[in-house]
């Protein structure tokens, strides 16, 4: 909550395009997703002691490590399996159909980043997470992995007019993202990545210019032009059929 306060803060005090401050009949909408969503996570994280005790096959996490080395193996791990999912949603219609639902957005900020179908995002965290959960990874870890998702989401669909620097060929941040949202086909199937840029480097996704200026007809779904705003309403869209990505 506090990381979704400032990011609100952070918007309205150097914001990247004003407008998108402004609600677009999408407030109650972003906050269901909010709230079902982040309430997976963390029945996720409650249950992953048992989890763990069921499915590891053998517990080869490196406990002996710095704190923050042991969260930055589960952050690169994580990071692998969430942007290959990602990338096969755009090239898989039936995981498109899940994934068009956080691609409907036609306003770029932090909230759209949590924004994402359940199932979606059940998958991504499932691959994301297995091959850590097979090794042992602690609960402790979870946690801090789980913290980190929400606060990188946050800044990587922020409207705050933020920079890093050279960091930003490295860190998937909402300069780079951008991209990511404009809505034609292709053109849009760039930076994957959900904390970093090395695995869209590998795959040969990333893209990104400078002086792009970036407004909301260029942000949605062009095949899909009336993809529903209302929470349910796209809850079911995927199950009633849709354009490929």
């Amino acid at each position: 909550m506090a990381a979704i306060g400032v990011s609100f803060l952070a918007e309205r005090a150097i914001p990247y395009e004003p407008a998108w401050n402004r609600p677009h009949g999408d407030v109650g909408r972003d906050l269901a997703h909010f709230i079902v969503n982040e309430a997976s996570n963390i029945l996720s994280i409650l249950a992953l002691p048992l989890l763990s005790g069921l499915v590891t096959v053998r517990d080869e996490w490196p406990h002996e490590w710095p704190f923050v080395f042991q969260v930055l193996l589960a952050v690169l791990v994580f990071d692998f399996g969430v942007t290959l999912t990602h990338w096969l949603s755009h090239h898989v219609p039936a995981l498109w159909r899940l994934h068009s639902v956080h691609h409907s957005v036609k306003r770029f900020y932090g909230f759209n980043g949590l924004m994402k179908h359940p199932l979606h995002q059940a998958l991504e965290m499932t691959v994301g997470v297995a091959p850590l959960v097979l090794i042992g990874l602690p609960s402790t870890i979870a946690l801090a992995l789980a913290a980190l998702s929400c606060v990188q989401l946050l800044m990587q669909h922020s409207n705050a007019d933020y920079t890093v620097g050279p960091l930003k060929y490295l860190l998937a941040l909402n300069a780079g993202h951008r991209f990511h949202h404009l809505k034609w086909a292709g053109v849009g199937d760039v930076n994957f990545g959900l904390f970093t840029n090395f695995w869209d480097y590998l795959l040969g996704t990333w893209s990104y210019t400078p002086k792009k200026r970036f407004s909301s007809d260029e942000l949605g779904i062009a095949k899909e032009p009336g993809f529903p705003v209302g929470y349910l309403a796209q809850l079911l869209k995927p199950f009633q059929g849709s354009k490929e990505a």
